[in-house]
């Protein structure tokens, strides 16, 4: 499974471990985006950029436009005005047919994990290696082993999406995705509604395959010990607005109210909350 990190575009020149100082071009890059339904503003405004191979956290209190950030970059949505920008493209007026072609770069793992019911765990991770024609059913068992051994669910192979408790569907959602060998692959809420054992494994998921495969990714959570296992660097939403964007670090010393309380909110909340 080897994954084209030396795009064109991906000049390696001059940018360190911490991601700074980077002449390369974002991978994912929103330019003033914003997003109304009706009267509800749920993006005003709102600039970042994502590097290959960097992981971004979007961060903020549910209902802020954390989900509708995604839906917007996998072109489900498009922004009211401002620029999108996704695998080094400007999606912002592409079509259907346009965006089927930068959906096998982007990938996307749904809080539900939108799996075929009526498929076996192995056929779902299957699914999108068939569409490509190109292997044999050898072939396809042995990459579908391998994701389902990779993401540790290969005990349930046979089993069906309906026998499998939440987390496990989210770890067959991620194998599947992989399956159709994206650059990069955005996570809704992965560690919401499973148990704490479960988050902290589906977090190291995420790490190692963005340290082996090299994926960039964004990694829309209100669980801030995911965010500062994963995030190179942090947007935080609110009330619409992205009121902060930087490192970790830099977010722990942000003057900025809100992110503060939210900050001091997740010290006080036992594990486990979710």
């Amino acid at each position: 499974m080897a994954h084209s990190s030396d795009h064109e575009h991906n000049g390696h020149s001059g940018h360190d471990e911490n991601g700074h100082e980077h002449p390369r071009h974002p991978y994912i890059e929103f330019q003033h985006v914003s997003k109304a339904f009706g009267d509800n503003v749920v993006l005003s405004d709102v600039s970042f950029q994502v590097f290959p191979g960097e992981t971004l956290c979007i961060l903020g209190r549910s209902g802020v436009g954390k989900s509708v950030s995604l839906h917007n970059i996998m072109g489900f949505l498009k922004p009211d005005s401002g620029r999108v920008v996704v695998a080094f493209h400007d999606i912002t007026d592409y079509n259907e047919a346009q965006m089927e072609v930068i959906r096998k770069k982007v990938t996307m793992v749904f809080q539900n994990g939108a799996l075929f019911d009526s498929l076996s765990v192995g056929e779902n991770v299957a699914f999108p290696l068939r569409e490509r024609r190109d292997l044999d059913e050898e072939q396809i068992f042995q990459i579908v082993d391998g994701l389902l051994d990779m993401v540790g669910v290969k005990p349930m192979r046979d089993l069906l999406p309906s026998d499998l408790s939440t987390g496990m569907k989210r770890s067959v959602a991620i194998a599947r995705a992989l399956s159709a060998q994206p650059e990069c692959i955005l996570y809704d809420e992965p560690t919401t509604m499973v148990d704490p054992l479960m988050a902290t494994l589906l977090g190291d998921l995420i790490q190692k395959l963005k340290t082996q495969l090299k994926l960039t990714s964004i990694v829309v959570t209100h669980d801030m010990r995911l965010a500062k296992k994963l995030a190179d660097r942090i947007v935080f939403l609110y009330e619409a607005q992205a009121v902060f964007v930087g490192s970790v670090a830099e977010m722990e010393k942000s003057q900025h109210e809100v992110v503060q309380q939210f900050l001091e909110l997740d010290a006080l909340v036992v594990p486990g909350r979710d």
